[in-house]
């Protein structure tokens, strides 16, 4: 039997805006409701996760370790809200490994210069990704004591919590802390985000942009 999707009425949206606004002054440079539903998921995500990006793998919190798409999808049937929230990082990309980061930080005949700028901005943007993810957790939390007791977030960016992640054993170091990030559910961030008046840039400018999302019950 098909699963219908939750309806959202867009008159009960404004009763999550103290999330939004709670998002903001916790550091966010943007954040909106929207219908869980207008949350693009696309097979062509996972398969660019696959395709080149060095987590793959690697964390539990990645694939092929997160949740199918076809489960995600099942799970998102039953929400009828998520908050977009937009994070600028501190973190400065250098123009000169901008559209090269991977290279840089991993072609044995990078110059050692490049090589060191990418990995002095993975540091600074790992820091970042932390605090935007401890925020994003915070904001779970008061949706859970707000009486929304399935309120789950997707993280920004892959997780740190670790030096080296269980993936030989499964087990996760810090359950309660593990999410997972929005391109490991198969989420089009770019085009959730730029359907929703909050486009992101990328590339990435000097100062990257991430996103998580706060699907509500």
């Amino acid at each position: 039997m098909e699963r219908k999707r939750i309806s959202a009425k867009k008159s009960d949206s404004g009763k999550f805006r103290f999330l939004a606004d709670a998002a903001i002054v916790a550091g966010a440079v943007a954040a909106i409701i929207i219908p869980a539903g207008h949350i693009t998921v696309e097979n062509r995500v996972r398969l660019k996760c696959s395709s080149g990006c060095p987590s793959f793998g690697k964390y539990l919190t990645c694939p092929p370790h997160a949740p199918s798409l076809e489960e995600f999808r099942a799970c998102l049937l039953e929400y009828h809200y998520a908050l977009l929230v937009k994070f600028k990082s501190a973190a400065f990309l250098d123009e000169n490994i901008r559209l090269c980061l991977l290279r840089a930080r991993f072609d044995p005949g990078a110059e050692p210069a490049q090589k060191e700028n990418a990995d002095r901005f993975m540091r600074d943007l790992s820091v970042d990704n932390r605090r935007m993810n401890e925020i994003m957790l915070e904001l779970e939390k008061t949706a859970f004591n707000a009486g929304y007791p399935f309120a789950v977030t997707t993280a920004a960016g892959t997780c740190r919590l670790c030096e080296t992640c269980n993936t030989a054993t499964g087990t996760c170091n810090h359950p309660a802390l593990r999410r997972f990030a929005a391109e490991a559910l198969g989420i089009n961030v770019i085009r959730t985000t730029g359907d929703a008046g909050i486009p992101i840039r990328f590339p990435s400018s000097e100062h990257p942009e991430r996103v998580a999302i706060l699907l509500i019950d």
